[in-house]
């Protein structure tokens, strides 16, 4: 591993710790040259399918674009940021599971928008209203009576 400060490669490992959920090791590191500390964090790879955008192109998964998203939606909500990690670990798994190279992005968004209902209503209705882009008010309380119609159940 490349020291950030120095760029020196050799270093050694003085901590490692696991998540909560034994997904990803954070280890601190000590340079042997400048003897400065920095942190790693290592996941595994995954491969995950190939996103087919509504007008039909195809893009990469970025598991950052759906968690920048997610950080957005939960603004000022009490939400931290272990519990959007998690629901993106999830959501990756759940992915992962179609087991297809392919996937419609409406798939994802669809889970997304499951799963924010779950974790919390105001970031629901924040992402429901930039991803399925509503063309007025009407539809926008069409939605929130959806809400809360499936809360009194």
């Amino acid at each position: 591993m490349k020291c950030p400060y120095c760029g020196h490669l050799e270093n050694k490992v003085v901590d490692s710790r696991l998540n909560k959920e034994y997904t990803t090791t954070r280890r601190r590191r000590l340079c042997g040259s400048c003897g400065r500390r920095f942190t790693t964090y290592e996941r595994l790879e995954i491969t995950m399918p190939m996103l087919i955008k509504k007008d039909g192109r195809r893009e990469k998964w970025d598991r950052s674009k759906v968690v920048e998203g997610l950080k957005k939606a939960c603004e000022k909500r009490p939400v931290s940021m272990s519990e959007i990690e998690a629901f993106v670990d999830s959501l990756e798994r759940d992915i992962q599971d179609i087991g297809e190279r392919e996937i419609p992005v409406r798939i994802v968004g669809a889970r997304v928008m499951e799963g924010l209902r779950n974790l919390d209503e105001v970031a629901y209705v924040r992402f429901a209203s930039v991803y399925r882009q509503f063309k007025d008010l009407n539809e926008f309380m069409d939605e929130l009576k959806g809400l809360l119609s499936g809360r009194e159940q």
